[in-house]
């Protein structure tokens, strides 16, 4: 196989919003393969400095003008609309233009392809595959959607035959991709501004492991009753992880040693060694398993699998440690699902073991919220207090936003038994914080919109304070 991106060699491909996570991994890909790129984005950023220091040419702000005079393709970020200004004027001048997950698929066609999927856990186990076959000498080449220290970014455009690519099932993206081993870690109600219901999301999973050929492979969790719907008849040969019986990879023997989990792994039921992993959480034993398996499966030895992703310590807001100022910790996390926060605040707990627990939470969607009041009002039984601003409003209508508010998930917490405030601002927070929080005690800031500025104000503010 070709290194990917090759079959663009030449070409000049525009990139809409290539500041974007996902959007510069892309790009990077097209400039080791030996594309012209250029791109645009609303301000500058870490991505958009090392694109131009690479060769890119990048624009900030957006403009007809900024559409190069000889484009062969045009690629847009989810997040622009048809009436941007080089989209509009890219369709005028009769150019092609494809979405960021068409783009993805195309680059995997060109490589033996590795998509991780699934409602939880994406893009930590697609950031533990990539990280054992990077330092198992495979240089491969991956797109993650979320920054890996480990891996110095999101992004990097290999010379191996091996492409990475968290995938996510928002708008179908994942359908585009063209995996040769494909993995689903879990798969449960999400994303139901898109989805009809439950037997939709199934069907959109079934539809992705399709993908896989018949020469093929695909990991799939052995305990999820939506994952077995979804893979059942599909042509690929499936293999199932989890920590039951019956698992074909299977974690077993697990202890917790400092807060983090060691475990056998075994395959078919032979013991190929013991991992001891350094990132706190159960769920991090399924995402290891399944990162573990996809790399045996791509020719890393069980030895070096289990001792790469032993060493991998996450990707950013993946409870992630913003610092510890008068006795107090301060973590930040993605979670934005009830079972995320449940997984994750277990996981704190585990690990840190403080005084009181301390929950940040900023629910992201209106729609995600009032489809999910009830699970999120349950998923807090671990948190001591929680503290509630407003939703992030992203994609919802505004009816759908006027129904529903972060009140009222406050109000359905306190109904389950929980202690929960809806405080309007994150100033409010802060002041909240520092009035009530004390040494011993753990602030974990969670959700997926801007919340993480409160994890990184509050340190501030304690600083100042000593």
């Amino acid at each position: 196989m070709q290194r990917p991106g090759c079959s663009f060699a030449g070409q000049h491909v525009h990139l809409i919003g290539i500041g974007g996570c996902g959007m510069s991994g892309l790009a990077s890909v097209l400039l080791g393969g030996g594309a012209i790129v250029s791109g645009s984005d609303r301000g500058q950023s870490s991505a958009t400095v090392r694109l131009a220091e690479a060769g890119a040419t990048v624009h900030i702000g957006q403009s007809p003008s900024n559409l190069p005079e000889t484009c062969d393709l045009v690629v847009a970020s989810a997040a622009v609309p048809p009436g941007n200004p080089e989209y509009a004027e890219a369709i005028r001048r009769g150019v092609q233009v494809i979405k960021y997950a068409q783009l993805l698929g195309r680059l995997m066609a060109d490589a033996c392809g590795l998509a991780i999927a699934g409602t939880h856990g994406k893009s930590t186990t697609s950031a533990m595959v990539a990280y054992i076959l990077l330092k198992a000498g495979l240089d491969p080449t991956y797109v993650i959607g979320a920054v890996v220290p480990q891996l110095g970014g999101s992004s990097r455009a290999g010379g191996g035959a091996h492409f990475v690519a968290e995938s996510c099932e928002y708008d179908s993206s994942f359908l585009n991709l063209r995996p040769t081993i494909a993995a689903i870690l879990n798969i449960e109600e999400d994303h139901l501004d898109y989805y009809k219901d439950l037997d939709a999301i199934i069907a959109g999973f079934a539809a992705f492991a399709s993908l896989a050929p018949k020469t093929g492979r695909l990991i799939v969790n052995g305990e999820d009753r939506n994952v077995a719907r979804a893979v059942a008849g599909v042509s690929a040969a499936v293999e199932t992880f989890g920590t039951s019986e019956g698992c074909h990879w299977r974690a077993v023997d697990l202890e917790v040693v400092d807060g983090c989990h060691s475990f056998e792994l075994t395959a078919a039921g032979q013991r190929l060694g013991r991992c001891r992993l350094s990132l706190p959480g159960r769920h991090n034993v399924y995402n290891a398993t399944a990162a573990a398996a996809v790399a045996i499966h791509c020719g890393v030895s069980a030895a070096q699998a289990l001792a790469y992703v032993g060493e991998f310590r996450g990707a950013d807001r993946r409870i992630t440690l913003r610092g510890t100022e008068q006795g107090i910790t301060v973590v930040d996390d993605y979670a934005h699902h009830p079972t995320e926060i449940q997984a994750t605040l277990k996981a704190v707990r585990e690990f840190y073991a403080p005084a009181k627990l301390w929950c940040v939470f900023q629910p992201h969607q209106h729609s995600r919220t009032r489809f999910l009041m009830k699970d999120f009002a349950r998923s807090f039984a671990l948190a001591d207090n929680v503290l509630l601003p407003q939703i992030y409003f992203v994609r919802d209508s505004e009816t759908e936003r006027a129904n529903v508010s972060a009140a009222d998930l406050a109000a359905q917490i306190r109904l389950n038994g929980g202690d929960a405030e809806f405080l309007d601002s994150f100033d409010r927070i802060l002041d909240h914080l520092r009035q009530h929080v004390q040494p011993g005690d753990l602030v974990l800031v969670m959700g997926a919109g801007d919340v993480w500025k409160v994890a990184d104000e509050y340190l501030r503010r304690l600083r100042t304070d000593r």
